[in-house]
């Protein structure tokens, strides 16, 4: 089949729409407790509505898109992603926001499992590691990305001036002037239905989903429910998105509230350079994987993100704004080496697996519940140690973990005779 650079294209296209939509939750947790009147558990609960959605939706999606094919579910997709920004542009408040969320998050997850196997027909089987690679760099550009331009729109929208652009006076006419940061959601309308057009005209390649991609029957489920290990790699999927989400969406809220950083430059400035730093360390975990064995590399990266962990909490102001996307560097590697040592664990139902794996994404809406809880009574400081529990049970992985097949490390040529001798 000829391979379309065109829809390879079109696929990182849609991983960048993605991440702009779903990492913004960070920057504006403060304007959100601060407009709303909210406690920091009821902030946390709109992680919880988006993160729920993902990982419900993760297993019934690859149905979706087994009996509907890539396009339609996509554009499907994308248009609940329009909505749920929407209705937020059109009536920003705390309620529509949960709502807003849960409707994201949904579409979002859906995306997901359409894409992949579309990058691998698309680009070619031969170039899919590649690809994937390229396409999680993507992903990271934009959740680097979307901090920056709500910042932008903040800033400009908060202190206007008479040569603003025609997009900051039209942004500035729509959003009430009291909520300047609910203006992204405009933005991310656009994008949504913007992807929606241009999937709707565009021509895509016949799938042919391998057992890996497959949803699996109910059948292949249960046999996997039965076996002890699954569950430890669902909850290790759980605990490193719960640690993942409750860094990112805390740490704006923790420097303006411990430090008095300002939430629209500072704050997102920080959360932008966590979502940079986790997209530039899987360039630097790739190689750390070519010379050590993966568990090695998670117990190593673990105690890494538990120290800068600690500074943030715990250190000066000049060291925690540092210390804070530092945990993003470290925790860039621990995705897809527990992903890998999981599929490496099992004999068979890999697919079914992947969709298992894929539902401990509610870990990014239970987390960050569980900080704002702690924090409403003992402050956020002894709320985001929670996470001292979550990265601990990722660091216990490498301990633990016994896979079929390890990761190919690059031997030394000494090793490498005494094996031939």
């Amino acid at each position: 089949m000829a391979r379309s650079r065109y829809t390879v294209s079109l696929v990182f296209l849609t991983f960048f729409v993605i991440s702009l939509l779903t990492n913004i939750l960070g920057p504006i947790v403060p304007d959100i407790i601060t407009s709303f009147h909210v406690s920091l558990t009821a902030a946390g609960f709109l992680a919880f509505a988006f993160f729920i959605a993902y990982g419900v939706m993760s297993i019934p999606a690859g149905f979706l898109v087994e009996r509907f094919t890539e396009k339609p579910v996509m554009v499907l997709a994308f248009l609940a992603g329009t909505l749920g920004s929407l209705s937020f542009a059109l009536f920003p408040g705390y309620r529509v926001a949960i709502i807003s969320y849960f409707t994201i998050g949904a579409g979002m997850a859906v995306l997901q499992v359409a894409i992949n196997p579309l990058l691998r027909v698309a680009g070619g089987e031969e170039h899919y590691a590649f690809n994937s690679t390229l396409a999680q760099l993507v992903f990271g550009s934009a959740s680097f990305v979307s901090p920056r331009i709500y910042s932008y729109l903040v800033l400009n929208l908060k202190d206007p001036s008479p040569d603003q652009n025609i997009v900051l006076r039209i942004l500035r006419w729509l959003t009430p002037a009291e909520l300047p940061w609910a203006s992204i959601y405009w933005i991310f309308a656009v994008s949504a239905i913007a992807m929606v057009v241009v999937l709707f005209f565009a021509r895509f390649p016949k799938v042919q989903h391998t057992a890996e991609e497959r949803a699996g029957s109910l059948n292949m489920y249960r046999s996997l429910a039965r076996q002890r290990v699954v569950w430890l790699y669902f909850a290790a999927m759980f605990a490193y998105v719960g640690c993942e989400q409750g860094t990112a969406d805390w740490m704006s809220s923790f420097l303006n509230q411990y430090h008095g950083f300002d939430p629209h430059t500072t704050g997102a400035a920080a959360v932008s350079w966590f979502w940079g730093l986790l997209t530039a360390g899987c360039l630097v975990g790739m190689l750390l994987l070519k010379i050590f064995d993966s568990r090695k590399v998670l117990i190593g990266t673990s105690i890494g993100a538990l120290f800068s962990l600690s500074a943030a909490l715990f250190g000066p102001a000049k060291l925690s704004v540092i210390a804070f996307p530092a945990v993003g560097l470290f925790a860039s590697v621990m995705w897809p080496i527990v992903v890998s040592l999981a599929l490496n664990s099992v004999e068979e139902f890999h697919g079914s697996f992947s969709g298992i794996l894929g539902t401990g994404i509610i870990g990014g809406a239970v987390v960050p519940v569980i900080i704002g809880r702690i924090g409403d009574y003992a402050g956020l400081r002894s709320g985001l140690a929670f996470l001292y529990i979550t990265f601990g049970f990722v660091l216990s992985v490498g301990f633990w973990a016994r896979p079929v097949i390890n990761n190919a490390t690059i031997r030394p040529k000494k090793a490498s005779a005494e094996l031939l001798d």
